[in-house]
């Protein structure tokens, strides 16, 4: 018996639109839109500017603290009555911190939307903050931050964080605090940062069927009893990049494998070169098929898989590479990776090569944009990093229209294999010799 497997032919390419978005201003804050006809699970989020970056100094890892405390109850409910109310709408409270901001996400079916908004601002404004559970949700991170620190990549991450934005300063550390820092948290700490940034209006952003949601309702219930004017914005920190490259060292005795960090600072995410960075990055490092995977992984066999991208925030960017390689080639992975980001600045991309490229950042875009959430999460992008409101609606033509010589430009301008730093978290007494004798940049001891 013979089974033939005749694969279908693909389908013509369906337009894609980004909903239209609606703005309105209400009671000190904006409530900023998305119309998602027949969509009747609504999500709402309430976004703050009160992210990592506001952190005191030492003390990284309050916001997120702060962020884990809020389903312990506010000031009118304990825990277990606020997670009555929430199951009764049938919704999800979701509290997070990146960076730039603090997010209080909330979903729930599109006519119980308004009450999951307010329980969402109750939880943000009126937080219960016992002692004993901040107390609790700290340790608990602590306790958290000590496993995955203890595992291949945060010490790495760290160090590169630091060579690249300096230790001192609160972009040099982790953006969610060490275990070190998280345990000095104390509950005066929540508190303090709850007082300093969490009473600010805000912006609520909202995605579903708007046909029965009255926003100005939505954000009275989001900014009721709120003051303060919008912070302004800080300018972006700069993209500095050294004249020499630097390798790193942190030592992981026993490990039979080593953990790569290599990068550089790189633009903020508002940069007009966002579209032909992220594609040169995808054909470098960015994908499956990228020239980075294809030589590390698939010719070389060094590792299990290797990834080149550009990470962005409102104040930064920074390129990075990340791999874990076996450690007798540790220093041939970062010869050929050191290569290849050469290669692709001096050379720029090919034709066919951009050609995937495109058709897949095209594709993954639409693909993520079939959630309320994720149109949420777009509505964030818009607000912090103070796009317009076409943004979205232009940005899967400007994929597909990218032209070759303007990915190779970019290429050109944004990657800087001269200025890298590598980070090497792994064996120190197997590796350091080869590192030295390789000279690919000043060799030294990470201090953390």
């Amino acid at each position: 018996m013979t089974l033939i497997a005749t694969r279908p032919d693909p389908g013509p390419a369906r337009p894609y639109a980004f909903p239209g978005i609606r703005r309105v201003t209400v009671s000190g804050g904006t409530v900023v839109a998305a119309h998602l006809p027949g969509q009747l699970l609504a999500s709402a989020m309430l976004l703050l500017d009160a992210g990592a970056a506001r952190e005191t100094p030492g003390r990284e890892g309050t916001a997120t603290v702060l962020a884990k405390s809020l389903e312990e109850g506010t000031t009118a409910r304990d825990s277990a009555a606020y997670a009555l109310a929430l199951e009764s709408l049938g919704a999800e409270l979701s509290p997070s911190v990146d960076w730039d901001t603090f997010r209080v996400g909330v979903s729930a079916p599109v006519p119980r939307l308004p009450d999951a908004v307010r329980l969402a601002a109750e939880a943000a404004r009126t937080p219960r903050l016992d002692p004993s559970d901040v107390a609790r949700v700290r340790d608990d991170e602590v306790t958290a931050l000590r496993m995955d620190w203890a595992q291949p990549g945060p010490r790495a991450d760290a160090a590169l964080r630091a060579d690249l934005f300096g230790a001192a300063d609160r972009y040099g550390r982790p953006p969610h605090g060490d275990p070190a820092s998280v345990a000095a948290v104390t509950v005066e700490d929540v508190l303090a940062f709850h007082q300093a940034w969490l009473l600010r209006p805000g912006v609520l952003l909202v995605a579903g069927d708007l046909t029965t949601l009255d926003l100005v309702e939505l954000g009275e219930a989001a900014f009721a009893g709120t003051s303060g004017a919008p912070l302004p914005p800080e300018a972006p920190l700069g993209v500095p990049i050294r004249d020499h490259r630097r390798t790193i060292l942190v030592d992981r005795p026993g490990s039979v494998q080593s953990t790569l960090r290599i990068g550089h600072r790189a633009p903020e995410r508002a940069t007009p070169d966002y579209v032909p960075m992220t594609l040169a990055a995808t054909v470098l490092g960015g994908a499956f098929t990228s020239r980075l995977n294809h030589l590390i992984r698939e010719v070389k066999g060094y590792t299990y898989g290797i990834r080149g991208s550009y990470a962005m925030t409102r104040r930064f960017g920074r390129f990075e590479v990340a791999a874990g390689v076996q450690t007798a080639v540790t220093v041939p992975a970062i010869a050929d990776t050191l290569g290849e980001i050469a290669r692709t600045r001096l050379d720029g991309v090919t034709a066919d090569e951009l050609e995937v490229a495109r058709s897949w950042r095209a594709g993954q875009l639409s693909v993520e944009m079939q959630t309320p959430g994720s149109i949420v999460g777009a509505l964030a992008t818009l607000v912090v990093h103070d796009l317009p409101d076409d943004y979205y609606a232009t940005l899967r033509r400007e994929y597909l229209e990218t032209t070759v010589e303007q990915v190779s430009a970019a290429a050109a301008r944004h990657l800087h294999p001269d200025g890298l730093t590598f980070v090497v978290e792994g064996d120190a007494a197997a590796v350091r010799d080869d590192l030295a004798a390789a000279d690919i940049g000043e060799l030294i001891d990470a201090e953390l």
